[in-house]
Order: structure tokens, then sequence, then C-alpha cells
């Protein structure tokens, strides 16, 4: 880590780590952690894993939705909105934190997110990644324990030393998760990118109705 990469500790508007509410979560969350940045990152990894519920729907196309201190308040969000509020939470810990993207197939997608997406691709899935131990260390902390257990999967754990991706097999040996294509990594959500790509990949007539069913709610 050299000075240039402050941008990695320093607030930004979604990923407001600044922010009153993110501050005293993340010090409540890491206050038996003692110093070591790998307990702390390992503690706030489980808290947004598991107290942050995953939630496919949720809305996606303003930098409001991806806010950090939004979605530790709304307790929802999907992968993007979750590594969003991980990665402010490491920042508030003087963790150097940032975001990235993949492309992922996913195999067991229930029929219903199907015929949501019209496809079993998620595209720009998000991971939260920590500057641990010398190294960059990915985390993702999207489906939460509940949620692996109805869906048969068991639930990433994380150690602060090793990526922690999606597997690519669930508990009955069914293929789950195939990761396509990396997208990089950036210091806040590149909400506008994300919205083109998923235009791309889903049609903008699909995210068109996604947005205007949002609103209607």
């Amino acid at each position: 880590m050299n000075h240039m990469d402050k941008k990695y500790l320093d607030p930004t508007q979604i990923i407001n780590s600044g922010h009153k509410t993110i501050i005293e979560y993340a010090n409540d969350t890491v206050i038996h952690a003692g110093e070591d940045p790998v307990e702390k990152a390992v503690k706030l990894y489980y808290a947004v894993r598991d107290d942050i519920w995953y939630d496919p729907y949720y809305p996606f196309y303003l930098p409001d939705h991806y806010r950090a201190s939004n979605v530790l308040k709304s307790g929802r969000g999907f992968c993007i909105s979750k590594v969003s509020l991980l990665c402010a939470l490491g920042r508030a810990c003087n963790i150097p934190s940032r975001v990235g993207f993949a492309t992922v197939r996913n195999h067991l997608a229930t029929p219903k997110l199907i015929e949501f997406l019209g496809s079993d691709l998620f595209v720009y899935h998000g991971v939260t990644e920590f500057y641990l131990g010398g190294k960059w260390v990915k985390a993702t902390p999207a489906f939460n324990e509940d949620l692996c257990k109805k869906q048969k999967l068991i639930p990433l754990e994380f150690n602060g030393r090793e990526d922690s991706i999606f597997q690519t097999y669930n508990m009955e040996k069914k293929e789950f998760m195939e990761y396509l294509e990396f997208h990089g990594t950036f210091s806040d959500i590149p909400v506008d990118i994300i919205l083109a790509a998923w235009e791309e990949a889903y049609g903008k007539d699909r995210v068109r109705k996604w947005i205007d069913d949002l609103e209607k709610v």
C-alpha cells in the first residue's frame, strides 16, 4: 500500500464510512477483536453476512440505494448493497477496503429469480476486498446463514487470510456458482457502469420495468 491508496480508506458519497451510524456499528462489532485488523475484518464480515438480509429485489438504480448508512438502516439488500456496507465498515476501522465485481452464473437460481432477470447470470455481482497481511483478500457477504440453510448451501466463511467467494457446488454436489468474468475493483460503487452493464445483459426494457415497479411501491 502506498500513499496513492488513501482512497481505499476515505469515505465516499456512497461508501460513507464517516457516517455516525456506520462508525457506531463498526465499533460495536469489533469491540472484542483487539487491535488485529484481520480479526476486525472477520467480525465485520459475519455481521454484514447475517445481520443484513439478502434481498435480490432491493432498489438498485440510485446512489442512495447503495449508500452504506441506508443499507445499514434498512437491514437488507442484495450483493452490491451489502458489499458497500462491508467496505464502509472496513474503512471505519481503518482497514483499506474496496469493491470488486464479477459476472457469475447461478446454476441454482430460483425459477422466480430467473424469470425476474430473464437469465441465470448475475452481472456485476459484488465482493468486498480488504487489504490484510500485505495483500487484497476477497469477502462475499451476500447470502445470510438462514438463506443458505434453505438453499442447502454451506454459508460462506471468511478468515481474513484467504479469498471467500461462492462455492462451485452446493451440499448436494449440484453445480452452484460459476465465475465467468471479473470486472475490476473500485473505490466507490460505480452505479452508472452497473446500470449500463445490466441494460446490456438483461435488456433496457426489463431494467426500466424493474425501476417502474419499484417506483410504484
